[in-house]
């Protein structure tokens, strides 16, 4: 399911919100997800919330928790990607790339949570910056494309026996309530990426201890 409307794109979250209007406001998108990507998604239930949400997102007072498995297992196992990041392949192409005289600044923060040898890695991942596509460009720079994304990595990106669904699920988002206090929400991964999990052994409550690498990470 689309967030937003787009080629192609008739039926979408964006277009779905009205019939959540009450008094006379309708619910607004504050951030969205690639249509492949699963997760956690915040809507701003009035102008005055959207407004103040959407800001703390430009000001980076988010948390935001990524989960993706790769093929193949990043070396070294933590650490940032920084490279910037522009639309490539001619105009209206949706596409992303690194492109260091034209890009914009992008970084990526990832932690592997565990892994099955240099086969493959479950990564906890967080965008410092949000570009788009940034995660699944950044992690195929590596060598190491997220499972699942044949835009990216082609047919690098698979595993035999596994699903061929995009592996890259937001997990975790913690943010300033318009409200007053703390907005910190979370979503299970869908069947596919708990399936996968099992089949390479990874247990699934392990993934706090990525979340806490991460938050480690900032100090």
């Amino acid at each position: 399911l689309a967030v937003q409307g787009g080629s192609g794109q008739k039926k979408h979250i964006d277009g779905m919100l009205a019939a959540l209007e009450k008094d006379g406001e309708r619910p607004r998108l504050v951030h969205r997800l690639d249509k492949d990507t699963s997760g956690v998604l915040i809507l701003g239930k009035t102008a005055k919330a959207t407004r103040k949400l959407t800001a703390s997102f430009r000001a980076r007072d988010s948390f935001k928790l990524y989960w993706a498995l790769t093929v193949g297992t990043p070396n070294p196992l933590e650490g940032d990607i920084d490279a910037p990041l522009a639309k490539s392949g001619g105009a209206g192409a949706e596409k992303m790339g690194h492109d260091e005289d034209e890009g914009k600044h992008a970084i990526t923060r990832y932690a592997v949570i565990d892994s099955a040898g240099k086969e493959a890695a479950w990564l906890a991942l967080r965008p410092i910056t949000g570009r788009t596509h940034q995660l699944r460009v950044h992690l195929q720079m590596i060598n190491t494309p997220i499972l699942g994304d044949g835009k990216y990595g082609g047919a690098e990106a698979r595993l035999n026996d596994f699903s061929t669904k995009l592996h890259l699920h937001a997990q975790r988002l913690i943010l300033p309530n318009p409200g007053g206090g703390m907005i910190d929400v979370s979503a299970p991964p869908p069947p596919h990426f708990t399936e996968s999990l099992k089949a390479l052994g990874f247990a699934l409550g392990d993934g706090r201890e990525g979340y806490e690498r991460l938050i480690e990470a900032d100090g």
